[in-house]
This record gives structure tokens, sequence and C-alpha cells, in this order.
């Protein structure tokens, strides 16, 4: 089994720190791009869900990067509201696709990850698309929500105890996606999905083994 690498994603004048993991098998398989929840509430690519996501991936032979936004520990920069935020994820498709060869990558993003990470599912066609967990919809305002709509394949998870990516509006968000979607609720879970890791991940894992 490969080792994890950990180093530092370049973003303009930005060092994004990173970690990931090669798969031992065929390069045509997508590779997992992670992003974390918001990192002025503590979010960071070590975050319960993110870690239980890429911990589960590097079991099944999964190729897989995680990374922390700009500002977030020991990366550069400051916190942008959003702007930024996109330009780091694509600056991770980026050293995705030149550096380690991905022919597919697939976004997964947690809370505000998913904000950031979903909207930026249209700048690239090696972007194949994204499973969003607890995307926070009335959280983050209307701007990312058309952002991340696109006609590639979606996954959206949910609690249907979540309060801040509101279970009882949840329907609503989705139905407003085009074909193809899907979505799974993890019962009994609120927004922060502790004791529910396993679950979510597993979900994640499920989809990825559908689709491929």
């Amino acid at each position: 089994m490969s080792e994890i690498e950990k180093f530092f994603v370049k973003n303009k004048e930005i060092s994004l720190e990173a970690e990931y993991f090669q798969s031992s098998s065929s390069d045509e398989f997508p590779s997992f791009l992670i992003c974390h929840p918001h990192p002025q509430f503590g979010g960071n690519m070590f975050n319960n869900v993110v870690s239980g996501i890429f911990n589960q991936l590097i079991k099944n032979n999964i190729s897989c990067l995680r990374f922390n936004f700009r500002a977030v520990g020991k990366s550069t920069g400051a916190h942008s509201s959003g702007r930024g935020e996109l330009s780091d994820v694509k600056a991770c498709v980026d050293f995705l696709t030149k550096e380690k060869k991905c022919k597919k990558i697939l976004i997964c993003g947690y809370s505000y990850g998913a904000a950031i990470g979903c909207s930026i599912v249209n700048y690239s066609d090696t972007i194949i698309g994204f499973i969003a967990i607890s995307f926070p919809w009335d959280f983050m305002g209307t701007s990312f929500k058309k952002l991340s709509q696109t006609s590639k394949p979606k996954l959206f998870i949910q609690g249907d105890r979540d309060e801040i990516a509101s279970y009882d509006k949840f329907l609503g968000h989705f139905n407003f996606y085009n074909d193809p979607k899907e979505y799974k609720i993890v019962k009994g879970a609120d927004h922060f999905y502790r004791g529910y890791e396993e679950q979510v991940a597993s979900e994640v894992i499920k989809y990825y083994k559908s689709s491929n």
C-alpha cells in the first residue's frame, strides 16, 4: 500500500497544506478531492467527517487528496469569504491533473467544503461530478447554489437532525438540481455527524463503486 504524501499545493503566492494517497490501481479510476468545513468555525482537513472519508478511501485503495484552505493549519494566506477559496479548489484540481496525471476527479465536500468545492464542478472536464455532505445552502447564500448547478452526476448526503444545513429545506434545494442526482439521508445525524462518520464514509464508497 502506498504511503500518504505530505506536501504543499501552490496557488500563486499561496501554499496549501495537503495530503495525498496514490492508488495502486489503474489511473482510469477517479481520484477524490475532499474539501473541509468552515475554517472560521474550526474546520480543517483533519475534521472528523473528512478524516473518516479520507481513511476509508485509503483502505479501499482509492486515490484521494485532502487539503487545508488558505489560512488554515500550515496553509498560508488569509480567509477571503469564498472567492479565494474557490481558487484554492481549482489549484488542487490543476495539481491533480497536471502533477498526478489524474484523468478523472470526484469532488467530495462537507458543509462549507461542499458549497465551495461543488461550486467548481464545471471548471474542468476532468471533474466528473460531486458528493455534497450537508450543503449549507441557506447559510452560504444563493450564489453557491447556482455555481454548483451541473448536469454531471451528484450525490447529496444529509442528516435528518441537521439544523445548519436545514433538513426541513433539503428536498426543496435538492429539486433545484439537474439530473442525474440522488440523495441519502443519515437518520439521527445532525450537522456534525458525531458517531456517524463510518456511515457517511460508507455511503461515499458505495456511490463511488456504483458509478465505476
